[in-house]
């Protein structure tokens, strides 16, 4: 909004001040954006808190595994849903500074709210359960996954609708591969839903120790702000008869133009900035949890700033902790079937399978907040080796 209204007010003021075309830029909306979003969550942070406690919204932890609930019997009776912060930061951090008109934009607001839906229905039948007649524990799995697949299909309907004036985001971009791969329509559809949801439901297992999932997001957040960046920013601003356009980065490095994606960039950075607020809280020992309100639509928003900057196969090195995660949930469950009753694993997802192995839980978030930073390098590191 103040994007707009500065942009309004520019075109109807005959001589703006000095600095006055800075909110242009997208790295000065995406900073502006970032810090809007961080100073938020830290103020209205206590207060959600407050709410939360008053209303007896507190995690439960309950565990297969015996020596684990002893391990984690700290959580109980902590805020959940603390994802609600992040939201209000995301979404006003967004609104503030971004380009309201672009269509990336509003099907990134469009996946926030969808998926913080089913996050908040799903956290509030669970926390409440015993407390209200006729209730239930939560969303059944099908449901959640229905709802899930019904906003990724709309997403994935819209999105290839902007795509198909674009050749290169109608393609499949592997890494270490300078040509793209044509993909069919449907193709696109089925990675979208399988993709959205997917990350949806890794970061969601993630969000179990303190600190974990946030510090992760933050990580995979910069990146995507890089990869949006890259994706339609011009490198240099001179033009020529044979290239109106300039030079991008995206032709420079090999990789996917897509024309006004760099817009995404105020989203991720308010993003980041949220994630980091509400880090502040969520850090060793918790003062709240993010809950499925927060880590099913960030999760799902890193799917989304994926299937934009055509970099589906790059994430899973981007996000390799949230991979890591959700492959050990599969391979748990796998093979305790195959085997009748054997487990691969000490405990599944395998953050609980170090932390009953004697890491302590800071120790097993540190170590993977630096697996994840890792991998974030490793990941930019690819975009040139094409």
């Amino acid at each position: 909004m103040l994007y707009h209204l500065l942009d309004f007010l520019r075109q109807h003021l005959e001589r703006p001040v000095a600095g006055f075309y800075a909110y242009e830029n997208i790295l000065f909306r995406s900073i502006a954006a970032a810090l809007v979003s961080l100073v938020l969550s830290l103020l209205i942070g206590p207060r959600i808190i407050r709410w939360l406690m008053r209303k007896k919204v507190g995690d439960r932890p309950e565990f297969h595994h015996t020596a684990l609930n002893e391990l984690m019997r700290e959580r109980a009776n902590t805020p959940t849903m603390g994802g609600l912060m992040i939201l209000l930061a995301i979404v006003l951090g967004t609104c503030l500074w971004a380009d309201l008109t672009n269509p990336f934009i509003q099907k990134a607001l469009f996946v926030i709210i969808w998926f913080g839906g089913i996050g908040a229905a799903d956290d509030w039948l669970k926390l409440t359960a015993g407390t209200q007649p006729r209730n239930r524990d939560g969303l059944k799995a099908w449901e959640k996954l229905v709802f899930q697949f019904g906003g990724s299909v709309l997403v994935a309907h819209f999105l290839y609708s902007d795509f198909r004036q674009i050749d290169d985001a109608v393609r499949l971009w592997l890494p270490f591969y300078k040509y793209g791969i044509p993909l069919a329509g449907w193709v696109f559809a089925v990675i979208a839903i399988l993709y959205m949801s997917a990350t949806s439901n890794a970061v969601n297992l993630t969000d179990g120790m303190d600190g974990l999932a946030s510090g992760c997001l933050g990580v995979v957040s910069f990146v995507l702000i890089v990869l949006c960046y890259v994706a339609s920013e011009d490198m240099s601003y001179s033009q020529t008869p044979d290239n109106p356009e300039g030079v991008t980065w995206a032709r420079y490095l090999l990789l996917p133009h897509i024309p006004k994606a760099s817009e995404l960039c105020v989203f991720y950075a308010s993003i980041l900035g949220a994630v980091l607020g509400f880090l502040y809280f969520n850090c060793h020992p918790a003062q709240v949890f993010m809950g499925d309100v927060g880590s099913l639509p960030l999760g799902a928003a890193m799917g989304y700033g994926a299937l934009v900057t055509r970099h589906e196969i790059l994430l899973l090195l981007i996000g390799g902790v949230f991979v890591m995660e959700l492959g050990s949930v599969i391979l748990q469950v796998g093979y305790y079937k195959y085997t009748h009753g054997k487990r691969m694993f000490r405990c599944a997802p395998i953050h609980y399978h170090f932390h009953l192995g004697g890491w302590s839980e800071p120790q097993v978030v540190v170590r993977f907040w630096l697996l994840e930073i890792a991998c974030a390098i490793l990941a930019l590191a690819t975009l040139k080796l094409r």
